[in-house]
């Protein structure tokens, strides 16, 4: 049986106060989320809005959701209202619609443009070309319900750690180009598998979740 807070406290003595811990709950059930909340952690991440959007219903309202998938516009609205951040802003037309749906709930929501690292063609993200040209649109600029507070990226799932520590460090030396321009505060790289690589790339979050929760099943869904 997984015991979630010895996991939980063995990582977050790792990060230190300085990192954020976003428990990935993806395919986990509400007890094992609510046994984390217990110990008093509040960032959970999922990657399929729906998931999201019911946990969010039956769980407290003080749980902070981060949205750590791949997002289509048409599932944008569901998740509006509630959602703290959203992790994998890969496109312009993507943050259109998040920015409209923010107005009509009278909120501002946070983002973080996905730097494309990684060398697997099955990654998103952007291109560093193609991000910097959304951070200096104008329409960018007229999106007044969407803050744009960082970056994040994926590295290469491979055992080639002087790979990982390449990619990190492409998206730590952009970060870092442009923190203070656009008021950066986060940079989001690292899971299960690498995040302690990615602890000496100046990162400020992580998304874990086996090494929290166990492995997973997905044979239901």
């Amino acid at each position: 049986m997984t015991d979630i807070k010895k996991n939980l406290k063995t990582i977050k003595d790792k990060l230190g106060d300085e990192i954020t811990l976003v428990a990935v709950s993806k395919t986990k059930p509400n007890e094992d989320i609510l046994e984390a909340y217990e110990t008093g952690h509040r960032d959970f991440g999922e990657n399929k809005i729906q998931e999201m959007t019911d946990k969010y219903e039956a769980l407290p309202k003080d749980i902070r959701w981060h949205m750590i998938g791949h997002v289509q516009r048409n599932k944008v609205k569901y998740m509006a209202k509630y959602v703290h951040l959203i992790h994998a802003v890969d496109r312009l037309k993507l943050l259109k619609e998040i920015n409209k749906r923010a107005k009509n709930e009278e909120r501002v929501i946070q983002c973080l443009l996905q730097l494309k690292i990684a060398e697997e063609d099955s990654k998103f993200g952007l291109e560093k070309n193609d991000l910097l040209d959304i951070l200096e649109s104008d329409a960018l600029k007229t999106y007044e319900h969407v803050k744009i507070v960082g970056l994040m990226g994926m590295a290469t799932f491979t055992d080639d750690e002087t790979q990982i520590h390449r990619e990190f460090t492409q998206l730590e030396n952009l970060y870092f180009d442009l923190k203070d321009k656009h008021n950066f505060t986060t940079l989001s790289m690292g899971m299960s598998g690498d995040y302690e690589l990615a602890l000496e790339h100046q990162n400020t979050m992580v998304r874990i979740g086996s090494k929290i929760f166990g492995k997973r099943d997905y044979d239901n869904w």
